[in-house]
């Protein structure tokens, strides 16, 4: 079962007229952890609190859910509720948010589209997990509505972007955080779990203002994570991508933190890509040693996301400027439909799944 004591991911619900509280999804229903542990960490409305208890508490209680879940259903299945009468929120309070460019299709692709003369990749791209400070107060959960964003498109000209995006990644979440002034410790200390993300991205907006400082209003205005966290133990682990050259040493990897996860990426219900975050050049454990390799201190909700999955072929790419080749190239949809970027009233919806469980989802609708 996709969603069984294999999977267990966590999140934040609420029943109508109640507070929303932690709660971990098995099948079609959530499990109340405050009522069936017996814990009012879980009575908070956000995932912080329990987390910040560090990874000894995450693997005793992801032993003891799946025990009641097992072993003890006639006491436990009283605390399971349907899906249907809960509304999900946010499932963490995101403390800082880091993007990376960790693909190196992706890089590859983009440097081809805007340089096409020149080397795709520019020359620290191997040497270092690339990435830039987002904003976190636009982090929102699935199903928000996404505004078209507006801004300065050209010199003189202000307006709404004509080129919205969607970014198809995986978010990595902070439990335990780490001092100022040293580098974190190893990754399955910090990392709580991984959730499905959408960095919305105004390709205009950035064309035009990301010279020479990088992205800031092109990417700010929106990213969409899924209700759900799954747990670090749930994920098939597979061995990165080899590495030419080698990474200095604070960037080696200790172990196989590739994950075997596979995306689907729809607009309004029909699949236009499936990007494959194996292939994935730069792993997780290496985007937290360099995020940290300065002392830049960890807080507990921190978010730091892979940047765009996109493997070698077209029908992996994970983003429209790339399957459309920066509107070169239009996707056709069922009916007749022409996409080169996203139209108003368009729902992408990104899904994700790793071996025999599935990470749910994250949509958006552009309005």
């Amino acid at each position: 079962m996709s969603w069984g004591v294999d999977n267990l991911p966590y999140g934040v619900f609420s029943r109508p007229g109640q507070a929303p509280r932690v709660g971990v999804r098995y099948g079609d229903r959530v499990l109340d952890l405050a009522a069936a542990l017996h814990d009012e960490v879980f009575a908070a409305p956000s995932l912080n609190p329990f987390m910040a208890r560090g990874r000894g508490a995450w693997q005793a209680t992801r032993a003891l859910v799946q025990e009641k879940l097992t072993t003890d259903m006639a006491v436990t299945e009283a605390h399971l509720i349907p899906l249907e009468q809960v509304r999900l929120h946010m499932p963490v309070e995101v403390a800082d948010y880091v993007d990376f460019y960790c693909s190196l299709d992706h890089a590859s692709n983009i440097g081809r589209i805007f340089r096409p003369d020149a080397e795709p990749l520019l020359p620290n791209w191997r040497h270092l997990p690339v990435g830039y400070h987002g904003r976190s107060g636009t982090v929102v959960v699935s199903g928000t509505p996404i505004t078209r964003p507006h801004g300065q498109l050209k010199a003189g000209v202000f307006g709404p972007c004509a080129k919205l995006d969607i970014e198809a990644e995986l978010g990595f979440v902070i439990g335990t955080p780490s001092a100022m002034g040293a580098p974190a410790g190893a990754f399955e200390d910090h990392v709580f779990g991984v959730t499905l993300l959408n960095d919305w991205s105004a390709r205009d907006i950035q064309a035009w203002e990301y010279v020479p400082l990088g992205p800031f209003l092109g990417k700010s205005f929106a990213t969409s994570i899924s209700p759900w966290i799954t747990p670090l133990d749930a994920l098939p682990r597979v061995p990165g991508p080899a590495q030419e050259p080698e990474p200095l040493e604070y960037l080696r990897r200790r172990a196989d933190w590739g994950l075997d996860v596979g995306v689907e990426v729809s607009i309004n219900g029909e699949v236009v890509s499936r990007p494959p975050y194996a292939s994935m050049y730069w792993t997780p454990d290496q985007m937290l040693a360099h995020l940290t390799s300065n002392g830049a201190s960890l807080r507990v909700g921190d978010l730091f996301a892979s940047g765009t999955i996109s493997g070698p072929r077209r029908e992996e790419r994970g983003s429209l400027i790339e399957l459309t080749w920066n509107g070169n190239d239009p996707i056709k949809l069922a009916g007749g439909e022409i996409r080169t970027f996203l139209e108003d009233g368009d729902t992408v919806t990104l899904r994700a799944t790793a071996g025999g469980i599935t990470l749910g989802e994250v949509s958006g609708t552009i309005r």
